[in-house]
């Protein structure tokens, strides 16, 4: 039976109910939503793991329910601010081998964390230069943008190099802006919006690298915060990949705060790599 990679899913218990997320790509279950008897949830999820043959789950939680978690063997790896409709979310997580759970990288991430600390937050917005423009993408860029993240990421978590895909999220709600050089889509990122807890992941982050030295990607964060504060969305997260200076700097300047790192939490470009945790709840 083929596998895919790519499942949302309820489950639904005597005494729970919870939104999950079958990724078998990165070989994960992510819990995107839940209520109920939190240890009955913890029991399923082993079982789904098992049956699906995860190696990592995580899981967004609320205060109240960390130390039940800690007891079922979870571990704290960063905490979204403001998350659930101005309440925090705590990251939790829970490997099934050791592999997973143990990063051969994690004192160089350190120490460029800490290079990246050091940089002031205030620095000026840099200025689109000539012959590059910036709007919001359209449906009919799913194309475009599918070529970009194909010719920029080997490997990505999700297939945004199927322009089916990327006009599937686009409909579903994730804004993406561009900017465009000679006609072509030269950089982009994406707002994948929650409308339920009103929070929005900053994610897709994509230049090509004859283009990386204008700081493209710092205005196009900056205007997709913009059309967020449009959208009444004021709780601002990413993830960026613990060994890129490049795009922690990126947060970093933009004024969003570390917030914690998760091991091992997805494929990208050649790898499954630790992923730092930036958030900017706004007025927070």
């Amino acid at each position: 039976m083929e596998t895919i990679p790519y499942v949302n899913r309820t489950e639904i218990g005597s005494d729970f109910i919870m939104e999950i997320y079958l990724d078998s790509a990165n070989a994960r279950i992510r819990v995107d939503d839940y209520r109920g008897n939190v240890s009955s949830i913890a029991a399923r999820i082993r079982e789904l793991a098992q049956e699906h043959g995860a190696t990592k789950v995580f899981i967004k939680t609320r205060v109240e329910d960390v130390s039940n978690l800690l007891a079922h063997g979870y571990m704290m790896e960063g905490i979204f601010k403001a998350y659930f409709n101005g309440s925090d979310a705590y990251s939790m997580a829970l490997y099934f081998s050791e592999e997973r759970r143990t990063s051969e990288h994690w004192m160089e991430e350190d120490d460029i964390l800490q290079a990246v600390l050091k940089i002031e937050d205030d620095r000026p917005l840099p200025v689109l230069p000539e012959g590059y423009s910036i709007r919001v993408a359209k449906l009919q860029d799913a194309g475009k943008l599918a070529d970009l993240y194909r010719k920029v990421f080997p490997v990505y978590p999700t297939p945004m190099d199927q322009a089916d895909y990327v006009q599937k999220v686009m409909e579903e709600g994730t804004v993406f802006e561009v900017i465009e050089w000679n006609g072509e889509i030269v950089s982009a990122a994406s707002a994948e919006i929650n409308q339920t807890y009103h929070n929005a992941e900053l994610t897709d982050c994509a230049t090509l690298p004859e283009h990386r030295k204008h700081g493209l990607m710092k205005i196009l964060i900056h205007a997709l915060e913009h059309e967020l504060i449009q959208r009444q969305i004021f709780c601002h997260y990413s993830l960026a990949r613990a060994l890129s200076f490049g795009m922690n700097a990126v947060f970093r300047h933009l004024g969003y705060t570390y917030a914690g790192r998760l091991t091992k939490n997805c494929n990208i470009f050649d790898k499954l790599e630790d992923m730092n945790l930036w958030v900017k709840p706004i007025g927070r």
